[in-house]
């Protein structure tokens, strides 16, 4: 289980902000082992806590802490692979953002959830607590969509309003700037919300047959996703955001999956030669060893992300999976990257 993953296509509207404000993003890119080959090689990943540290390593390199929203305006659809091209073709704002939402998992895959899509509201997944290391993902989801409603309508889309799940940070008046209309902090989602009528216009590059054409492909690739999924992978899927609020049961998520309990728990034993207790607790542990090895995320944060009773609980837990205190193996994994 890892925190998730997400194309390299999410990369190049941040090397487009660094040359803007005059930084060679090769550098940067080379630091953290993503080639020139790795940019152009369809299917390529890159795992979410190294967008995170490229990210912030970018803040420190052009002293720009909102260069989240800065990437808004160097968003392309194709930066979205084929989910990004199916939407420029599609016939209304609202059929754009509903493929793009639709097909998401076909360029990133995050066990904190995914993009929805209620109209009016754009939302993307809550990926609190938040500090530093993590707002400008927030920025750049959120910039990056607002910019492509606005381009794929040819700039005649408007939005009514910004929500953010975070307070306002140093740079809050950098936001009403980027978006053009009020942006409300310490809310409870982070959402675009659209004026109704913006989602019924036409896009500029409407072409229905090529549009049906991409969908087609779209569908086909993430059925072989999906086909390709081990029963442990769904279960783990709908077990990892549910942990920071309340274990989930075996029966929850039977029902998720549509079969009995007895019928999960018969298929576990079968095809995984597991339980699911052992899929909670497997779970637990390596989503505890990326968070402390690859975040800044105080503990007493990872304890409640992973639904520990408190910090001295998730310390002893995870003394018990490494023989170490989380404090020690955090410094230590630090000494090996460096």
């Amino acid at each position: 289980m890892k925190l998730g993953d997400l194309s390299v296509g999410y990369l190049y509207s941040l090397q487009a902000t660094l040359r803007s404000l005059g930084h060679d993003p090769a550098v940067l890119l080379q630091r953290f082992g993503i080639s020139a080959d790795m940019l152009t090689t369809p299917q390529a990943r890159i795992s979410i806590p190294r967008f995170m540290r490229l990210g912030n390593a970018a803040i420190a390199l052009s002293g720009r802490a909102d260069i989240g929203l800065l990437m808004g305006d160097y968003s392309q659809p194709s930066h979205l692979g084929l989910a990004g091209m199916a939407a420029q073709c599609a016939g209304s704002l609202q059929q754009a953002f509903d493929t793009l939402v639709r097909y998401e998992r076909l360029s990133n895959q995050n066990y904190r959830g995914h993009s929805s899509f209620n109209p009016p509201a754009l939302r993307f997944y809550s990926i609190s607590p938040y500090n530093a290391f993590n707002l400008f993902v927030v920025d750049s989801a959120l910039a990056s969509r607002a910019h492509l409603g606005r381009e794929l309508t040819g700039g005649a889309a408007q939005l009514e309003a910004v929500h953010i799940e975070f307070p306002a940070p140093d740079y809050a008046e950098s936001y009403e700037q980027l978006f053009g209309c009020p942006v409300l902090f310490g809310q409870q989602y982070n959402q675009l919300i659209w004026q109704s009528n913006s989602l019924g216009l036409s896009l500029q590059q409407s072409a229905p047959a090529t549009f049906r054409h991409l969908e087609s492909l779209c569908e086909s690739h993430l059925q072989e996703l999906s086909r390709h999924r081990r029963l442990r992978e769904k279960v783990e899927e709908i077990v990892s955001p549910q942990l920071h609020r309340q274990l989930p049961s075996l029966s929850a998520v039977a029902r998720d999956l549509g079969m009995a309990s007895w019928t999960l728990r018969r298929k576990l034993q079968q095809q995984e030669q597991t339980r699911f207790q052992d899929i909670i607790d497997d779970t637990r542990r390596d989503l505890a060893l990326t968070y402390v090895r690859d975040t800044d995320l105080a503990l007493g944060e990872i304890a409640f992300l992973l639904g520990f009773s408190s910090p001295a609980a998730f310390q002893r837990a995870f003394k018990r999976w490494t023989a170490q205190p989380p404090g020690v193996f955090r410094r230590e994994q630090r000494q090996v990257a460096n």
